[in-house]
């Protein structure tokens, strides 16, 4: 056990660490003077805890007993997706939480670890051959339909869009042919423009279909990037108080808890969602570059773990974690500099949040566990054969209906 605490990258733990100081102080920040979250930051050093023992804890376990095990974890997060649509909770438009002896817990935040542990074990038994479009592709990103539809009937866009990113990189990893990729490049960036045209001018009648819908939070997500002259005073609120805070913020920032705009409590979800803006406008533009430079480092450490990786399975895990946190990261500071709509991420390590929080360091373990392991040269994935993606969904469907008969 000892030899294994020697293998982990402390640099990556002293990164975390830095990273949790930065979310309590700014929580504490963002709920000082405000009994209904006074008790927030006691709770965040709680999670902290908590996620530092997962972390450890997961980077004592040989990570191919998880790759193993890769349907059992795909069909337990996929219960937990189905089950919250029945007794979840709502908070905030979106019907994703489940309340387990008193504390919340998000199923569609934690199945983005199942998804890349599912799509890694997946990608990992093809050997690095190319992907073939039918064979391989369609069958795989079929994979991820279901759980995309249920996050997106629970109103949680953002989740729900994190898992195609997911795939996105994991495809690419995967050795998909250059031609497809391209070609998806193509349909998505025509697609991106087509779709904020078309929003753009017909925005009166998307705007009732989604109110038919019972989506009409949307709108006011995607009003204030596309058509802030249409928005309402209201709607407006966050974004334009958010920008408002983070410029005013300057290059060194106003000082810790005096950031006017966050202490007198004008933008929305500051301990959550908005938490970079509290960092912009407390801590300037310094403040901010600090905090990406942070990220820049663990990624780049996560990249040097998986290019030392000698397991097949190793590399893709981990490049679906990088893809996770880069999506986070992008898309909860994108719209408070006016480069995308809201969608109600947090901040990887930062905001307020449980869930995401333990959810990250489990997969920070996930990492480390592959650097410490990664020298046992075992072959749990199966044998030579070189099957398509159906094939090996077809004989994962096939083994579990034998299973049950007898």
């Amino acid at each position: 056990m000892l030899h294994k605490f020697k293998k982990i990258d402390y640099s990556i733990v002293f990164i975390l660490l830095i990273l949790m100081v930065i979310s309590i102080l700014s929580i504490y920040s963002t709920t000082f003077g405000r009994p209904k979250w006074e008790a927030f930051p006691k709770r965040a050093v709680i999670f902290y805890i908590i996620g530092f023992i997962v972390f450890f804890g997961m980077s004592m376990i040989n990570y191919k007993v998880i790759i193993k095990n890769y349907l059992y974890i795909y069909a337990v997060g996929m219960i937990l997706l189905i089950l919250v649509m029945f007794i979840g909770q709502e908070y905030y438009g979106a019907q994703g939480w489940l309340s387990i002896f008193g504390l919340s817990l998000q199923p569609a935040e934690l199945f983005k670890l199942c998804l890349i542990v599912f799509l890694s074990a997946l990608l990992a038994r093809k050997k690095n051959r190319p992907l073939f479009f039918g064979r391989d592709v369609i069958p795989i990103s079929l994979c991820v339909l279901p759980p995309l539809l249920l996050v997106l009937l629970q109103n949680d866009l953002g989740n729900a869009l994190s898992y195609v990113v997911i795939l996105v990189g994991l495809l690419w990893i995967g050795n998909i042919k250059f031609t497809h990729a391209l070609i998806g490049f193509v349909i998505a960036v025509a697609a991106l423009i087509g779709g904020t045209q078309a929003y753009i001018h017909y925005h009166d009648e998307i705007v009732k279909f989604l109110k038919d819908i019972g989506r009409s939070h949307w709108a006011d997500r995607f009003d204030p990037w596309l058509v802030p002259d249409q928005t309402s005073r209201d709607v407006l609120w966050q974004t334009y108080n958010a920008k408002l805070a983070i410029g005013s913020g300057g290059i060194s920032g106003k000082g810790y808890m005096e950031g006017t705009t966050i202490q007198s409590n004008r933008v929305p979800l500051a301990y959550a969602d908005s938490i970079f803006v509290q960092i912009g406008e407390e801590f300037g533009f310094v403040g901010a570059s600090v905090l990406l430079l942070l990220y820049f480092i663990l990624i780049h450490r996560l990249v040097l773990i998986a290019l030392e990786c000698k397991d097949r399975a190793g590399p893709y895990l981990i490049v679906g974690i990088i893809a996770m946190l880069l999506y986070q990261i992008f898309v909860n500071i994108g719209p408070f500099i006016g480069l995308m709509p809201l969608t109600g991420i947090t901040l990887p390590f930062i905001s307020f949040g449980g869930t995401s929080l333990v959810l990250n360091m489990l997969s920070m373990g996930l990492v480390m566990s592959i650097k410490v392991h990664t020298e046992e040269n075992e072959d749990i994935l199966g044998s030579s054969e070189q099957p398509s993606i159906t094939e090996l969904v077809l004989k994962l469907f096939r083994r579990k209906s034998t299973q049950q008969e007898q």
